[in-house]
């Protein structure tokens, strides 16, 4: 029987974050989380910020918890959001807190850019990203135009999951799955384009440089091994971008299948071993993003269950158990009243309840009232808007896919993942709940030569979880359906 090898992973999201301590023996994997936190963006000097030192922090309280613990971890990683980033100066120091991307000063600046610099067209064919106003390309040409002084005197920008690294290390590097997102990197030379960062009066010298998920950053520092009490424990880049550790823990048997990642925003993707840049992609806004062992994570992002949890704030009187709301849902008339989950009136509205009637009204359908009707809205939706980007992936795809991974923490919802597979025509398979976590771990465990590769990886997590399976039901109905969602949505 081989030994237990402890490694120490930090998954930082948009709203929390957690320090995890994960446990590899006999071929299985499991989890403990050890610490919790709330990820709060500070309002403050008319800009949304993160407070990178409150998150440091944090990662420091868990590390000495792991010393307190006498457990023996054999590397630490870091999984974060993307888009974001820090400036550091010339010394060395970081400038100050990072803006959100939430933040609302990069609104119509794309457009601007496209205008100013590089076309659309021509960004998409360099970078193969997805247009999104926060992407870190608008956010720096943002400060760039309004001459923010952090940006002038920046000798280094880090991405939140490097920067958090060099804390940890003093090294300095880019990790590619968290560069990928930033509509800064060409994949077709795995590298920063040069081109785009000149555009915005920056040079490549600026950024780190590029390392694949797996490599070791560097050590911890000799203060930190004094303030944590741990000894020399390496840094290692696991895949940088949370959802491109998400979809490393895929427990796929072989390569014909897609993923949906599921949470406040639904990714749903295909594995690839190219990106996949054509005036397809560009037209459907599809992304390419990095993914470990040289693939690529062909996806699109999907609003997800971001409405359902703004709505549940607004209902005083709804059930607090997601189950038990799910069941009144479902005795709620199906497909009475549609919307398209990506309509850009559901991004941030002031009340998500009368965003949904509105739209509903706009459209001549009949205006759901009360949280079950609402609900039952919101997943017939989200389910059949799934449908439309399963049908454009199998339409990219090279291969045939048999089967969707549902992944993250909607793989509980059964009642949206049967729903799905109804709408899908395809066989779901839901699990794991901490995927992010859980690749996060497993890559560490890849660089301590403890598994192979991906399916290696694979193949440990799927013998270490329970899978849900939900074969599609009632598929003719949910044509007849999606018939109507496309009617009213496009």
């Amino acid at each position: 029987m081989e030994s237990i090898q402890y490694f120490f992973a930090v998954d930082l999201g948009a709203t929390s974050g957690r320090t995890i301590i994960g446990s590899l023996r006999d071929g299985r994997i499991s989890l403990e989380e050890l610490t919790r936190f709330d990820n709060n963006i500070i309002e403050t000097c008319g800009h949304l910020y993160w407070d990178i030192y409150f998150l440091y922090n944090e990662i420091i309280k868990g590390l000495k918890l792991v010393a307190q613990r006498h457990i023996k971890i054999k590397s630490i990683g870091i999984d974060t959001w993307g888009c974001d980033f820090v400036f550091i100066d010339k010394d060395g120091e970081i400038l100050k807190n990072p803006i959100a991307y939430r933040d609302p000063h990069t609104l119509g600046m794309m457009e601007k850019y496209f205008n100013e610099c590089i076309s659309k067209k021509d960004v998409y064919e360099k970078t193969g990203i997805q247009f999104m106003n926060f992407n870190s390309l608008f956010q720096l040409y943002t400060l760039q135009k309004a001459g923010n002084i952090a940006l002038k005197n920046a000798k280094k920008v880090l991405f939140i999951p490097d920067a958090l690294n060099y804390m940890l290390t003093g090294k300095i590097a880019c990790e590619y799955t968290i560069a990928s997102t930033t509509q800064l990197l060409n994949p077709n030379i795995g590298d920063l384009d040069e081109d785009i960062i000149k555009s915005i009066g920056m040079s490549r010298d600026q950024f780190g440089k590029i390392i694949m998920p797996g490599t070791i950053i560097g050590k911890l520092t000799d203060n930190i091994q004094k303030i944590t009490g741990l000894g020399s424990i390496p840094v290692v880049a696991v895949a940088g971008h949370d959802t491109g550790s998400a979809v490393a823990a895929v427990p796929a048997k072989d390569r014909h299948f897609a993923y949906l990642s599921s949470g406040t925003w639904s990714l749903m993707g295909i594995e690839t071993k190219k990106a996949i840049i054509n005036k397809h992609s560009f037209n459907f806004n599809f992304t390419n993003e990095g993914g470990i062992e040289g693939t690529t994570r062909f996806l699109k992002n999907i609003c997800g269950m971001w409405i359902y949890e703004r709505c549940r704030k607004e209902w005083p009187t709804a059930p607090k158990s997601h189950t038990q709301l799910q069941k009144e849902a479902s005795m709620q008339p199906a497909f009475r009243s549609l919307i398209n989950p990506d309509d850009e009136c559901f991004v941030n509205p002031p009340l998500m309840v009368n965003a949904i009637q509105d739209y509903c009204k706009k459209n001549n359908q009949p205006i759901p009232i009360g949280y079950a009707a609402i609900s039952r809205c919101i997943f017939d939706s989200l389910a059949l808007r799934y449908r439309q980007i399963f049908m454009w992936l199998k339409d990219f795809a090279d291969f045939d896919i048999n089967t969707l991974h549902i992944i993250g923490g909607g793989s509980q919802n059964d009642y949206l993942n049967q729903f799905t597979a109804n709408a899908c025509n395809v066989t779901v398979l839901a699990g794991p709940k901490e995927a992010t976590a859980i690749g996060n771990i497993m890559l560490q465990a890849k660089t301590s030569k403890m598994v192979k590769d991906i399916w290696g990886m694979r193949k440990i997590i799927a013998n270490s979880i329970d899978l849900k399976c939900f074969e599609p039901h009632e598929t003719k109905i949910w044509d007849t359906a999606y018939e109507k969602f496309l009617t009213i949505t496009q």
